[in-house]
C-alpha cells in the first residue's frame, strides 16, 4: 500500500489540499503502508521556495508526516526525457512541430464549424521533414478507438471513449513534462498503489490510464474525492475560509481539531463527530467517503476547536501565551494567577486567542463604562466596596478564605448577596457578567484586588 500527496508549490497549503493529504495519509497508515510526498514544481513561473516551505510547514503543523520525499519533479527531468524517447522509439509518441499560431488557427476553425476544439493529429503519422530550427513538443499517440473504463473507489465504474481524447502533449519543447505525463512516470517509479485526489482530476484519469498501458505498467487504484463547497454551494474560496492552514494556526485553532474537522468533511464513521487521530487511522476507509461535495461550515469548525480546547489543561494554555507572547504574559501575571483564572473559565473559548484576550483584558482593562459605574458604584456601592477592601486586606489569600470572607461580610451587614457581588464584580473586572466572582477575586493577586476596590470606592 503506497499513497502520495503531490502539491504544486504555487501557493500555500489550502483546505482542499490538506484534506486530500489527510485522506492519503490516513489510508496508508491504516493499512501499514507508506505515504509519499512529491512536489510538482514544473510551473517555473509560479512555483516558489516560499510556497514549498509553506506546504511543508502546514503538513508538519497538522501532524501529517511522510515516509519518503519530498521528491521534486524539476530534479527528475532526465527521467521524463528518457521515458518520452522510449515512447517515440516504440511508436507510441511523436514529435509535433506546430507553432502557437497554427494551433490557434486550428482551434478557431474547429469552433467556427461547431467541432470540439482539439489537436488534429497532423504530425501523428507525418512523413514531412521537420521545419528547420523549429522546436518540437512530444505528443502521446492516444488510442483512436475503444474506451477507458476503471472502477473508481469512490465514484464507482467510469467509462470514457477514446474518441473524446486527443493526443496530449507529454513533454514540452523545453523538456519539462506536462502534468499528466509527469504524474504517471512518477507514480510508476514510486510504485504508487492508490491515487487518492480531488474529483477535478477525473477527466485526467483516462489519459493517464492510456499512458500506463502504453508503458506496460500496472494500474493503481483511483479514488476521486468530491470537492469542498462553501455553505452557499459555491466552490470553496478565500471568502469561505479557503486560506492557508497556517492561517488557522495563527487564528487560534488546534491542529488536532482541524484534522478532526477535515476528516469529517466528506467522510464519516457512523455518527462519530469528535475522535482522535489514532481512531481516524483505525477507522478510515474509502467506502465511506461521500460521493457528493462536502460543505464547509466555519461555525462547526469553531465548535470542534472548542471541544479540543476543553481537553487542554489550564497550565498548557497559559504556557502557550508565555511562549508566543511573553510581554502579554508578563502583564497578565502582574495582576493575577493566570492558571487559576483559566481554570475558572475553561471551556468558555472557541479559539486560543480568545483565552489570551480574556486574561489580558482582565489584567489591564478593568474600568467599567460610565453607565455601569453609575448603576453599581453609586454612593451605596462605593461604601460597600470600601468596607470590603478593608475586610479583605487581612484575609488569608486562598479561594476558600476569600469566599468565606465575602459571605461573612454579606451576612454581618445584613445585605443581600447581589448588593455586594455586583459592585465587586464591576469594580474588579469592569463587567456585569462573569464566572463566579468570589473565585475570580481569589485568582487575582491581593494587591490587585485591594487597589481596584479602593480606586472604585473613591469614585
Amino acid at each position: 500500500m503506497r499513497t502520495r500527496f503531490a502539491p504544486s508549490p504555487t501557493g500555500y497549503l489550502h483546505i482542499g489540499g490538506a484534506r486530500t493529504a489527510l485522506f492519503c495519509w490516513a489510508f496508508a497508515r491504516r493499512h501499514g503502508g507508506q505515504f509519499i510526498l512529491r512536489v510538482e514544481d514544473t510551473d517555473r513561473e509560479r512555483s516558489t521556495d516560499a510556497s514549498t516551505q509553506a506546504i511543508l510547514d502546514g503538513m508538519k503543523w497538522l501532524g501529517i508526516d511522510w515516509d519518503e520525499g519530498p521528491f521534486f519533479q524539476m530534479q527528475r527531468l532526465a527521467r521524463y526525457q528518457e521515458i518520452a524517447d522510449r515512447l517515440i522509439a516504440e511508436g507510441r509518441a511523436y514529435r509535433c512541430y506546430c507553432t502557437k499560431e497554427e494551433l490557434e488557427a486550428m482551434r478557431e476553425a474547429q469552433v467556427s464549424r461547431g467541432d470540439k476544439p482539439r489537436y488534429d493529429r497532423r504530425w501523428r503519422d507525418s512523413k514531412e521533414a521537420p521545419p528547420a530550427g523549429r522546436p518540437a513538443v512530444i505528443r502521446f499517440k492516444n488510442p483512436l478507438d475503444g474506451a477507458v473504463t476503471w472502477n473508481d473507489l469512490v465514484k464507482g465504474s467510469i467509462t470514457v471513449s477514446n474518441e473524446e481524447l486527443d493526443d496530449l502533449v507529454i513533454l514540452r519543447a523545453d523538456g519539462i513534462p506536462t502534468y499528466n505525463f509527469g504524474v504517471v512516470v512518477d507514480d510508476i517509479d514510486m510504485a504508487i498503489t492508490h491515487v487518492i485526489r480531488g474529483d477535478d482530476h477525473v477527466n485526467n484519469t483516462p489519459r493517464q490510464i492510456n499512458l500506463y498501458r502504453a508503458l506496460g505498467a500496472s494500474l493503481p487504484h483511483f479514488a476521486h474525492v468530491p470537492m469542498i463547497l462553501g455553505a452557499d454551494g459555491q466552490r470553496l474560496s478565500k471568502r469561505h475560509g479557503a486560506v492557508s492552514v497556517l492561517q488557522y494556526r495563527d487564528d487560534g485553532f488546534l491542529p488536532d481539531a482541524l484534522v478532526n474537522y477535515l476528516a469529517r468533511l466528506g467522510w464519516s464513521h457512523g455518527d462519530e463527530e469528535v475522535f482522535s487521530r489514532s481512531q481516524l487511522v483505525e477507522w478510515f476507509d474509502l467506502e465511506h467517503v461521500a460521493k457528493s461535495p462536502a460543505r464547509w461550515d466555519p461555525e462547526k469548525l469553531r465548535w470542534m476547536n472548542s471541544e479540543y480546547l476543553k481537553k487542554v489543561s489550564a497550565a498548557e494554555l497559559v504556557a502557550g501565551i508565555a511562549a508566543r507572547e511573553p510581554d502579554t504574559h508578563a502583564a497578565i501575571v502582574k495582576a493575577m494567577d493566570p492558571v487559576a483564572m483559566t481554570e475558572i473559565a475553561i471551556g468558555s473559548w472557541q479559539l486560543l486567542g480568545e483565552h489570551r484576550d480574556y486574561l489580558h483584558e482582565l489584567a489591564v482593562d478593568h474600568l467599567a463604562p460610565a453607565q455601569v459605574r453609575a448603576q453599581y458604584l453609586d454612593e451605596k456601592g462605593r461604601s460597600i466596596i470600601g468596607a470590603l477592601a478593608a475586610e479583605l486586606a487581612s484575609v488569608e489569600w486562598s479561594a476558600a478564605s476569600v469566599k468565606a470572607a465575602l459571605h461573612t461580610f454579606v451576612k454581618a451587614r445584613g445585605l443581600k448577596m447581589p448588593e455586594v457581588m455586583m459592585p465587586l464584580r464591576v469594580a474588579l473586572t469592569g463587567r456585569t457578567q462573569t464566572k463566579a466572582i468570589d473565585a475570580m477575586a481569589a485568582a487575582f493577586h491581593r494587591d490587585t484586588v485591594l487597589e481596584r476596590l479602593r480606586h472604585a470606592a473613591q469614585g
